[in-house]
């Protein structure tokens, strides 16, 4: 047994004999990057070695300079004696600094206002499903000797449209002794259950009818995002988001559904979104405005169908085997006790329903917050974060299928990738002459490395400068000392040189992260198609695109339809909805018209398995160049270019 320091956090873990570093680090609660889940494909999970040593395998995504300063990757390095180890700033950023949609934005609160109006337009009154009331309770007597249930039951009859009031045992424990030591008189919180019958959920001394709060929270494989709303008015009183800590077991939904199905894997999983991830949200807003966890009476959350899993904690293992069962798409209202969270033990949590294994409630939310389903033109959207899910329709018909994208949108399977973060470069410019690159940085901070929206940026710059081919392949005998090769001889341009900006090293992007995100936005691209193809439609058909997800609001559309991730349509076309899953939480926290809707438009999306549709592998084929083998399909591009 062997003793392991991870610094600058001084954390000591044991280790046995040939235990990696990749599971120390677990085991100490110390969070890495690591988009493959520890297979060694990703290289993201690097430490430096301080002291002692590791047995470790080389491997390609560390370079020789990289390893003379002590690099290793972690999932790669075998522990044989006391070590001290440290963790690299990136990689405690990941979490701490990810910039997150989370409708705290100057530009969120027109979205908000929209999709208020929308709501409003079609007839969605707001009025929650969870309600108080204040009573002023007739003093027992021997004359009047009705039992205290029985007396808030003929209260609440008496003063409602309601034909049935029930409780469950804890509001009766409590009953007695709140009632006698506030001469009677109390506020009862009430949940409709269905339009004949309520169900007593709390019961407090006094006066507290103004004090009515429920959360609304966008449960993503990358993120999470949570805002507290006073639910007499709709105002949003604050805002919280993080990093989903379900990412140290992997970035996409298939590496945490294998490690569900290890000892202790589902539990873990469960563990990590919401003791870790979701609970401090909910801490940090009560504190904000100095709140008990009693006085949130409702929640509303929606994410993917795999998400909503392993936060319930049901096994997922079925959703990713032919022919992909979920155990669940909806489910019954729950209870927060019951999941474990940080909110009164009775309080309501609604998880919007899903449509299919890997089209989820987040969709559901989107589409409701849209209000596609309510408009005559025919709209396309399109989530793209660490999963691709497209929705096409208007309101008479909605065909809906999830593409299997990766994580690279958010940052993953690129060599210098990493999620939204201070010093991720989300902006670039290359000159056409001098291939020089201009970056801009989230927060203006030194380049740590490439965002999604960078990453787009940067390949639709190579391209136009002619630093690319339409294979992603690079032009070598351009004279600019930022395109070498490594010492395996794979090309690579350099966007940031460490002795530039005093960083660490060298932020690239490898024809290997070319590779990697032309396959990804060809299979964004695709999907789109085979879902036109299915209704016999073309990209002509399509009268407003909408974009949302994890991708980001400074994505360039421009750079996007470059690079053939979204078709050649006038810029005037697309809208970019932010986070359209929480956006579709906070309706339906608000309304029972809201979440009737969303039940609605679940159970009214027809879905396209894209596996099962024989031309689907050819169309991302063609898809998988710069714009794509077509180019006819991309007049704008082919016009403003010479293909290369």
């Amino acid at each position: 047994m062997f003793k392991v320091k991870f610094m600058p956090e001084n954390t000591v873990v044991i280790a046995k004999l040939g235990e990696t570093l990749f599971d120390a680090a677990r085991k100490a609660g110390i969070f890495l990057d690591a988009p493959c889940n520890g297979l060694g494909s990703c290289g993201k999970c690097k430490l430096k070695v301080l002291k002692g040593s590791v047995n470790f395998r080389k491997s390609h995504h560390i370079t020789e300079s990289e390893l003379a300063q002590g690099f290793v990757l972690a999932c790669n390095s075998k522990i044989n004696g006391d070590i001290t180890v440290e963790v690299p700033a990136i990689q405690t950023s990941v979490l701490s600094g990810m910039k997150v949609e989370d409708l705290a934005g100057t530009k969120d609160q027109h979205i908000i206002d929209s999709v208020i109006n929308m709501a409003a337009k079609n007839h969605i009154l707001f009025s929650s499903p969870v309600q108080k009331v204040y009573m002023e309770l007739d003093l027992p007597s021997l004359d009047d000797c009705l039992s205290d249930w029985d007396r808030i039951q003929r209260h609440l009859l008496k003063n409602s449209a309601y034909h049935k009031v029930v409780c469950q045992l804890p509001i009766l424990k409590k009953i007695p002794h709140i009632l006698r030591e506030n001469d009677f008189q109390a506020t009862v919180t009430y949940f409709a259950e269905t339009s004949e019958r309520i169900r007593v959920i709390n019961i407090e001394p006094g006066d507290t009818s103004d004090k009515l709060y429920g959360v609304a929270i966008d449960v993503g494989t990358t993120s999470v995002a949570a805002i507290l709303v006073d639910l007499h008015n709709g105002q949003i009183i604050a805002k919280s988001s993080a990093g989903n800590a379900q990412i140290r077991y992997g970035a996409d939904v298939i590496s945490r559904i294998i490690h569900s199905t290890k000892k202790n894997g589902l539990q873990e999983l469960t563990n990590a979104i919401i003791k870790e991830t979701i609970n401090p949200l909910l801490k940090k807003m009560r504190q904000e405005i100095g709140i008990s966890k009693d006085a949130i009476s409702v929640i509303v959350a929606s994410g993917n169908t795999t998400m909503m899993h392993l936060m319930l904690g049901v096994y997922p293992d079925y959703l990713r085997k032919d022919p992909y069962i979920p155990a669940f798409l909806s489910s019954e209202y729950l209870k927060a006790g019951d999941l474990g969270l940080e909110a009164y033990a009775e309080s309501i949590i609604y998880i919007l329903p899903s449509v299919s294994s890997y089209v989820g409630g987040d969709i559901t939310a989107g589409v409701l917050a849209s209000g596609l389903w309510s408009e005559d033109q025919n709209i396309l959207f399109m989530d793209l974060g660490t999963n691709g899910e497209i929705v096409f329709g208007n309101k008479d018909f909605l065909l809906t299928c999830a593409c299997s994208a990766g994580p690279a949108f958010e940052g993953g399977e690129i060599s210098s990738g990493m999620r939204a973060a201070p010093g991720a470069i989300e902006n670039i410019k290359i000159d056409r002459k001098t291939f020089e690159p201009t970056i801009d940085t989230i927060d203006n901070q030194l380049p740590l490395g490439l965002c999604g929206s960078g990453i787009i940026d940067a390949i639709a710059e190579m391209f136009k400068a002619g630093i690319i081919d339409s294979r992603g392949r690079l032009n070598r005998h351009l004279k600019t000392h930022r395109i070498r090769s490594d010492e395996y001889g794979i090309g690579e341009y350099v966007l940031a040189f460490s002795r530039e900006y005093h960083i660490p090293k060298d932020i690239t992007i490898t024809e290997i992260d070319l590779e990697n995100f032309i396959r990804a936005k060809g299979a964004v691209y695709s999907a789109v198609v085979v879902l036109l193809k299915s209704m016999g439609m073309d990209y002509s058909g399509i009268d407003k695109i909408y974009i949302a997800g994890g991708i980001g609001t400074n994505i360039n559309m421009n750079n996007s339809i470059t690079i053939g991730l979204f078709p050649d349509l006038p810029v005037e076309k697309f809208e970019y909805l932010g986070n359209s899953s929480l956006l579709g939480s906070y309706l339906t926290l608000q309304s029972t018209d809201a979440r009737k809707k969303a039940e609605d438009i679940a159970s009214h999306m027809t879905y396209l398995e894209l596996s099962a549709d024989s031309s689907y592998m050819g169309e991302f084929i063609s898809a998988c160049f710069l714009p794509h083998t077509e180019i006819e399909r991309f007049p704008t591009v082919k016009n403003q270019r010479k293909i290369v």
